[in-house]
């Protein structure tokens, strides 16, 4: 996630303990970045990691299958989705 110093309007601020604040700066100059620019890259990766294991799921091969075969069948009549796909969305105003 690239981010241009010169865009950085928003502040964060965070406490550490001597050891964290002594680890985190040894790692920033191990991949010759500021410890900002370290911290934003390792926080804005911990977040995305964060976000996609909320949309990904694992599953075994028997349950992947029982999905696929799932899927396959043919539609059937489900009138509570039909009502709730009839209806404006509360986001689209009125």
């Amino acid at each position: 996630m690239p981010t241009a110093t010169s865009a950085r309007s928003a502040r964060l601020g965070l406490r550490a303990t001597p050891e964290q604040e002594a680890v985190l700066r040894r790692a920033a100059e191990a991949a010759h970045k500021s410890l900002t620019d370290f911290i934003l890259d390792a926080a804005c990766q911990a977040a995305e990691q964060t976000l996609l294991d909320q949309r990904l799921f694992m599953v075994s091969g028997s349950q992947y299958q029982a999905l696929m075969d799932m899927l396959d069948r043919p539609e059937s009549d489900n009138p509570g989705l039909a009502d709730l796909f009839s209806r404006r969305p509360v986001w689209a105003g009125k």
